[in-house]
C-alpha cells in the first residue's frame, strides 16, 4: 500500500526536516517574527521564468534564501514556487523599514541575480511594497 503524505508532511519531507512537531513561533525557526513591528516595510514581489528557462531560474534563485536570511536587517524572507505553474516565483520579505530593504537591494548578490534576469524571466520582477499593519502576536 502506497502512503500518501498531505501538503505540510510533504513539505516537511522535501526540506529534510525530521520531526514535523508543532513550535511555537518564539522558539522555532519563526523566532524572527518577534522583530516585526508595526509599519514594517515588507514586500511582495514576483517573477516568471520563461518557458524552458524554470529550471535555471530556480537554480539561480534559491542561493538568495541563506543569503537573505543571513543579512542581519532581514526579518522574514520566504520564496515560493507555484505548485501548479513551475517557475512561477513569489517572494515574501521584510525589514524593520525602506532604508533597510533599500541597502538589501544593494548587496552584491542581488545586484548579480538582477543581472541574470532578462535572459531568464519574463517581464522582470513584479514588485508590491507594503505596510505590517499589526504586530504578530
Amino acid at each position: 500500500m502506497r502512503k500518501v503524505m498531505g501538503p505540510f508532511m510533504a513539505l516537511v519531507a522535501f526540506a529534510g526536516v525530521a520531526d514535523p512537531s508543532p513550535v511555537s513561533a518564539q522558539e522555532g525557526p519563526g523566532k524572527g517574527y518577534a522583530r516585526v513591528t508595526q509599519g514594517a516595510y515588507s514586500v511582495v514581489a514576483e517573477v516568471r521564468a520563461k518557458p524552458g528557462k524554470e529550471a535555471e531560474l530556480r537554480a539561480t534563485t534559491l542561493p538568495l534564501i541563506a543569503l537573505v536570511r543571513g543579512d542581519p536587517k532581514n526579518l522574514v524572507y520566504f520564496l515560493q514556487e507555484d505548485r501548479e505553474s513551475p517557475g512561477h516565483f513569489i517572494f515574501y520579505e521584510v525589514f524593520a523599514n525602506q532604508a533597510d530593504f533599500n541597502a538589501h537591494n544593494e548587496m552584491p548578490y542581488v545586484k548579480e541575480w538582477f543581472t541574470k534576469l532578462p535572459s531568464l524571466a519574463e517581464g522582470g520582477v513584479k514588485v508590491m511594497r507594503m505596510e505590517i499593519l499589526a504586530k504578530p502576536q
